[in-house]
């Protein structure tokens, strides 16, 4: 065995800090954003530690150590001079608001919630096993809508819609839409109030994850042409469906093909499928140089996505980074006429496929 290379070993090792760091990070997030610490620094040019516990209602030295963390690794500023922090206005918008477009803060528990289901992944590591996703951390749920509304209300009315195939017109008019998958049902309830005269309907087998759905309906005052029913892809019942989305979440099926032709059955002769996917390249080698957020892809298919399909008939596992060309052959195979990528973003693609 040959000697090591020691400055290479160094490297590594100092690379693995940064990631151990970045780990840390991704809770110290969670904690920020729980209990307002980005948004009272956001509020404000400069505060000390005592200021900004003064205003959070927390306690002072709590802060203090938090701030420390959060200037290490760059998230916060220290000006040394008076010992305040500060958090820029380009910084709060990634941290403090999720009204923001460029909102990345909801990510931060969805991992933290990955690291409370280790156990269960590791012994579905051995047994070949699925999880659904109603076995998730409980954090989950809420952070992935949370994490993926940002896009949605970023893309959808604006730019994916207008992109698609005479479908901005039905949607004015008064259309009927169905989106399998919808979990707390962010697109339909965007849909619904861009477009007053359509009706839609999400379906989703997360019980749960519905009712919060219909929740968010009546809050939004959209409830008299939203709805929401507990159903997998392969057992509702409409027909004649002029828009049928899939929302991050065909990659999530044990059998996506089943899904895809029970929606193309659903479809109006003239209807649309649209599927909304997490970007990525055909192969492993061009996903990994072009696809900045493709560790956490990997990293949520292999806790989230890859462990639900496996739990389901058929389990054929795509994962959340499919790429396009697996995709449209999964719309082929259910004998969709036309598969198109009609718009894409640095997270998303947008692919219309046609009966």
């Amino acid at each position: 065995m040959s000697a090591l290379d020691v400055e290479r070993v160094r490297a590594f090792a100092q690379h693995v800090a940064g990631l151990l760091a970045g780990g840390a990070t991704t809770a110290m997030m969670v904690l920020g954003d729980r209990v307002g610490l980005y948004a009272a620094l956001a509020g404000a040019q400069r505060l000390t530690p005592a200021a900004l516990a003064e205003r959070t209602g927390t306690a002072e030295r709590y802060v203090r150590e938090w701030l420390a963390q959060q200037t290490a690794v760059g998230l916060v500023l220290y000006d040394a001079h008076d010992g305040t922090f500060s958090l820029p206005p380009e910084h709060a918008a990634v941290l403090a608001s999720d009204d923001s477009p460029a909102a990345m803060i909801g990510a931060a528990p969805l991992v933290s919630g990955m690291h409370r289901r280790i156990e269960e992944l590791a012994e579905a590591f051995s047994t070949g096993q699925g999880i659904p996703w109603a076995d998730q951390d409980p954090s989950t749920f809420e952070s992935t809508e949370r994490f993926f509304r940002v896009g949605y209300r970023n893309s959808l009315v604006g730019e994916w819609i207008p992109a698609l195939t005479d479908t901005e017109d039905k949607l004015r008019s008064g259309c009927r839409v169905v989106d399998v998958g919808c979990g707390h049902g962010a697109p339909l309830l965007l849909l619904a109030e861009a477009f007053p005269n359509s009706t839609f309907t999400g379906y989703d087998v997360h019980e749960a994850g519905v009712q919060v759905a219909r929740q968010r309906a009546e809050e939004a005052g959209v409830s008299d042409r939203v709805t929401f029913e507990v159903a997998d892809a392969q057992a509702y019942q409409d027909q004649g469906v002029d828009l049928l989305t899939f929302f991050d979440a065909l990659h999530d099926l044990g059998d996506p093909v089943g899904a895809a032709t029970h929606a193309r059955r659903a479809l109006a002769e003239d209807g649309r499928l649209v599927l909304v996917e997490p970007r990525a390249a055909d192969d492993l080698a061009t996903t990994l140089a072009t696809v900045p957020m493709a560790a956490m892809g990997y990293a949520a298919s292999t806790f989230l996505c890859t462990p639900n399909a496996l739990s389901q008939p058929g389990g054929l596992a795509l994962g959340s980074l499919a790429g396009e060309k697996r995709l449209g052959e999964v719309l082929t195979q259910a004998s969709f006429s036309r598969v198109e990528r009609v718009a894409e973003n640095d997270f998303n693609i947008v692919i219309e496929a046609t009966p």
